[in-house]
Order: C-alpha cells, then structure tokens, then sequence
C-alpha cells in the first residue's frame, strides 16, 4: 500500500496535473512509496474519500485550484471525520494567498504555499519519520530551477495515449498585470534548455505528438524560443501539434521566418490582449505596445498557418460597455481564429483588489470570483456580458459557423452579437447544453428575424456550416417543403 498519495480534481479527465508529476518526481527515496492519483471535478466526493483510503495512506497531498476549491474542501472534511489520524498536506494557487480562516485550511493539517516541488517531499520525510513540524503553514524558500528534477517521466504512456501533455521550459513572467497570479513572480527562470529537450525528445519518441507549453511568456527570450521551436521542426510529421503563450508586442523577424515553416494545423498561439485601452492597460500595470500588437496579428493571420487564440477581459477597472465594445470589435478586425472573451476574476494575492473601492468593483465570495457589477457595469449589463462571452465560445469558438457568423455579426460585431445573445437567452433561458441541431434552428431564426438576413442567404450559410460539422441530422431550418434545402449528408468539396 502507498504510504503517500498524492491527488487533485482535475476539470476533466483530459487534464493532466503538472504539478504533482513535479512533486511525484521531486520526492527522492519516497518516491517507491508514492502514487498519484487524479479525480474530476463531477466525482463524488464520498467516492474520491473511497479510492483515497482504499490505498492505506499516511499522508495524502491535494493540489487546490480555483476551479475545485469547492470539491476538495467536502473531500478533506470527509477525510477528517473517517479517517483523522491521515494527515492532509494541501498546496496549490487557490491557498497560497489569504488562506487564513478558510474551512478547507482549518480542516487541514498542513499547507505549503507557492511552489512545493522540493518541500513536500522534505515535509513527508520528516512526518513519516515522527516528526510534526510546529508551524501548519509552510512558506518555502525559492529553489533555482537547476534542483528540480524534471517531471516528464511520470506522465505514464495511459497519459500520452489519452490526456493532454503539459511542459514548461521557464517559469514566471516579468509583467506585472494586476488581474494574473504571476504578477507575484519576481523574476523568469529558465530551465536548462539541453535537459528539457532532451525529455521532449523522450515525449516524442513514446508517441507524444501534443505538446502543451505553460510557459507565461514563450517569447521573451528569442534564443531559446528559437531552439525549442527548431527541436520541432526536425521532427515535424503530420500529427504534431504545440500550443504557446506569445507575448503580443513581440515577434521580431526571426521568430517569424520559424513560425512560417511550420503546417496548417500544428502550430497554436495563445495571445492575451485583455484591452486595447492605454488608460485601463496602465492602470492594470499592464504594458503593451497596441499598434505592435495589430501588426503582429496581421502578420500570423497574412503569413502563417498558426491558429491564434487571442483573449479579451471584460470589467477592467474603469472600462466601461462602450471601451470593450471598441476593442472587440477591434480585435474581431484583425481576424484571430478564436476570441476567449474572459470575466475578470479576482484571484486570491492578486493586485487587482486595490482597485474595487474606487471603481465599486464587487466580486463573487464563491469561486470563480467573477466580477459581478462597477461603477461603469451594473450587475444586470455584467449579467449580459457573462451570456455573450458563453455564448460566442458556443457559437463562435467552436467554429460550428464559418459561413454564418459573418452574417450574424454584420458591420458592428459587439453590438449584433449582444443583441442576438439578449434573444437567445430570452427564448431559450440557457446558456448550457443547447443540442447542435437546435443552435443551428435558434441562429436561422433570429438571422432571418431580428436581423433581418434573407432566408435563402440564411439558410446556405447554415447548410453549408452544418454540413461541414460532420452532424448527421437535419436542423428544420434546412428542410423547405418536406424535403431537405441542402442535402447535409453531402460531403464539402475538396
């Protein structure tokens, strides 16, 4: 039986936690009496006690996200009362920061803030040894990157045949954003380059094809970003794939001459612009050279095959419906192939809270913490904009719509989206689970109503988009006279 388990409540079973396989190859000569084992966040937690105790452990460690604070703090108050003498040891973001008072905490036995790769071990070592540390909190002291061992042979080959794989080739973020967790971080640490491709190459040759960077700011350092993108071209096959965080205001020339080498379909940047607004952006301490970043945008749209995933936050202190309305439709301009229409939320240690009284920022107490109203957005619009940011992932996001959405926005995108999510959510009072065959009937509609589209127009964009979904029903807004308008199980062409 494992003296030790280390777990965490993943949002679904395809995520994979890179922070435990740190800490499962950090713990030394534990490590032989150590298990990971995952749990979603829709598992019950009377069952995830079940597994826990099954293995017989001494000590079991929980890493605590944002996303499920709320499950694992039902988990370890189940352990507590079943089995009292398992000590629990719990890390992570969600109570690194304002833990004190927090049940989760107070039912705990011990918590390490910030990154624990060496500390929990060093802390297992000395409870299986009898030794209770007096302090319940643990802050450890920074660890330069070169004492961490790298985690990538613990992603087991069931990992790399069904989840995602996450790497990271440095920590931390020189920007000082005040909405980011990594606003925290004093300075970027760059793991040793030799050693972290020679895992990658390992990754690859046991058949990862997926590599997921976490990195905050892939680019920051030309030269390595360079490697790592080159390591990858000498393996490109057709089923590789790599995800990057790009800082926006920064793709000199010979970053893009190796973006431009790689495929359609093999290259993902993930580009945060949050605001285009210079007042809020300084306010936030959030730089940014916005005419660079148009020019960077237009460039990997005109010249590469990349598929940009470009983010927005709505509530910003002192930006108002008007100022987010003119950088959406700004963004939606510059053509990425996905806008991630985020709410702000205040994280726990987070600058952003120093603006709430002057701006009458008010914030859910329940995780996610998403703002709920300002001074300039008022709780009911909040409520709006939260329906059009689900909404647009829905329909726009998922790229259900090529041929409708250019319809369904028209000259003023923003405010015709608004107005269709305003009659979405009126007509349909959800914003989750709308089967596909009833989304495409619900956009025919309101094209061909509120927006005043013609039916014959409406009706071979959403033909053509439902057809090339790959669905095999018939939405009724594509039969005409009993008889199918456009025959949906023809293929497109070629």
């Amino acid at each position: 039986m494992s003296s030790i388990i280390l777990s965490t409540l993943n949002a679904r079973y395809s995520h994979a936690s890179l922070g435990l396989r740190y800490l499962l190859a950090n713990m030394g000569a534990l490590e032989a009496q150590t298990e990971l084992i995952e749990f979603i966040i829709s598992h019950k937690p009377v069952e995830i006690v079940e597994t826990l105790l099954d293995k017989r452990p001494a000590i079991i460690g929980l890493g605590v996200y944002i996303w499920n604070v709320e499950e694992t703090t039902k988990v370890v108050a189940l352990l507590k009362q079943v089995a009292p003498d398992v000590i629990v040891v719990l890390g992570g973001p969600e109570v690194s920061y304002e833990y004190a008072g927090r049940p989760i905490v107070e039912l705990a036995d011990y918590l390490i803030t910030g990154p624990a790769d060496l500390a929990f071990g060093e802390l297992c070592q000395r409870l299986l040894a009898g030794e209770r540390p007096a302090d319940k909190v643990i802050v450890p002291l920074p660890v330069a990157l070169e004492r961490i061992a790298l985690p990538y042979r613990c992603y087991t080959d069931q990992d790399i045949a069904h989840r995602l794989v996450y790497m990271e080739a440095s920590r931390g973020c020189p920007f000082k954003c005040e909405f980011c967790l990594s606003s925290l971080d004093n300075a970027v640490q760059a793991f040793d380059l030799d050693a972290f491709l020679a895992e990658m190459d390992i990754l690859f040759q046991r058949g990862v094809r997926q590599f997921k960077f976490v990195d905050r700011t892939f680019n920051l350092n030309i030269k390595s970003c360079l490697r790592i993108l080159d390591f990858f071209l000498e393996r490109l096959d057709d089923k590789l794939f790599l995800h990057f965080e790009l800082v926006p205001d920064h793709l000199p020339e010979r970053l893009r001459a190796a973006i431009a080498r790689f495929p359609a379909g093999s290259l993902q940047f993930e580009i945060g612009i949050q605001t285009f607004d210079p007042a809020v952006q300084e306010r936030i301490s959030r730089k940014q050279d916005n005419l660079k970043t148009e020019e960077n945008l237009r460039w990997l749209r005109e010249h590469s095959h990349a598929h940009i995933h470009a983010d927005l936050i709505i509530g910003l202190p002192g930006e108002s419906v008007e100022c987010f309305a003119s950088g959406f439709n700004r963004l939606v301009a510059l053509g990425p192939g996905e806008i991630q229409v985020g709410i702000l939320k205040r994280l726990r240690g987070t600058p952003i809270a120093r603006h709430s009284e002057a701006f009458g920022i008010r914030y859910s107490p329940d995780a996610p913490y998403n703002i709920l109203c300002s001074d300039l957005i008022d709780f009911k619009t909040m409520q709006r904009l939260s329906r059009f940011a689900r909404y647009w992932e829905v329909v726009a996001n998922t790229g259900r719509f090529p041929a409708g959405l250019p319809l369904l926005l028209g000259p003023d995108p923003f405010a015709r989206f608004l107005a269709f999510s305003d009659w979405l959510y009126a007509t349909t009072r959800q914003t989750h689970q709308i089967a596909l065959e009833r989304l495409f009937d619900l956009v025919f509609q309101w094209l061909t109503g509120p927006a005043g589209v013609d039916a014959e127009s409406a009706r071979t964009a959403l033909g053509r988009d439902y057809r090339a979904s790959g669905a095999k029903g018939c939405p009724k807004c594509l039969v005409t006279d009993g008889k199918k308008g456009i025959d949906v199980n023809q293929r497109p062409a070629e």
